[in-house]
């Protein structure tokens, strides 16, 4: 009856270790579910131990050889994306040369068609100067050839000696041209009949030569 009594002591003691195994276990997968505590990482050394014992090779968790590994990945993506903007940049840098160069060429442009819209001012100027003096000679020279054909031609050819030849010329010309468009008769050959003959004779050479501009 002892022994009896005894083995179901033991049975129980048993058992209650059993229960008190199974409520521990539990409790560890619960707070591990809840991360208060690593199961794995606290089995660890347990297992390490007790396994080799038993003739079981433990799988121990995988250790990680450096720590700065984990961000090789971030900054090899860092690195190529840096490299994209240092090439986007460089080709910005590039696009904005050949726009300044383009601006300097157009600058340039505007610059020459700017000195010759200048020189063809100039020249128009110059143009409209001459025709205006032009003008104004040809009136003049038309207002002293009517005076002299106005003059009683002894008189006019008298004033004629006094002049130069190129004025002479000039006057008659203009003389010539009054006639021409009046239809009337022109009075040159006449003046130059009461002239001496050599400066008759030089006067009418030039005139047979083309009028001065």
């Amino acid at each position: 009856m002892p022994r009896v009594t005894a083995v179901r002591t033991g049975a129980q003691v048993f058992a209650l270790i059993l229960v008190i195994l199974i409520l521990i276990a539990g409790g560890l997968v619960w707070f591990d579910y809840l991360g208060l505590v690593d199961v794995k990482e606290l089995a660890t050394p347990i297992v390490s131990k007790i396994a080799p014992r038993l003739g079981i090779e433990a799988e121990l968790p995988e250790q990680i050889e450096n720590v700065e590994d984990m961000n090789l990945l971030e900054i090899e993506r860092l690195n190529k994306r840096q490299k994209a903007l240092d090439l986007r940049e460089a080709e910005l840098d590039l696009r904005e040369s050949e726009i300044e160069s383009k601006e300097n060429e157009i600058n340039q442009m505007m610059t020459a068609l700017d000195e010759k819209e200048e020189a063809y001012k100039e020249k128009e100027k110059s143009f409209n100067d001459r025709q205006k003096a032009y003008d104004n000679r040809n009136t003049n020279l038309r207002q002293t050839a009517a005076y002299f054909s106005g003059m009683a031609p002894a008189a006019a050819v008298a004033m004629f000696l006094e002049m130069d030849d190129q004025d002479i010329i000039d006057i008659m010309r203009a003389h010539q041209a009054i006639s021409d468009e009046n239809g009337t008769s022109s009075m040159v050959a006449y003046w130059l009949s009461l002239m001496p003959a050599d400066r008759a004779a030089t006067l009418n050479r030039k005139m047979l030569k083309k009028p001065e501009s």
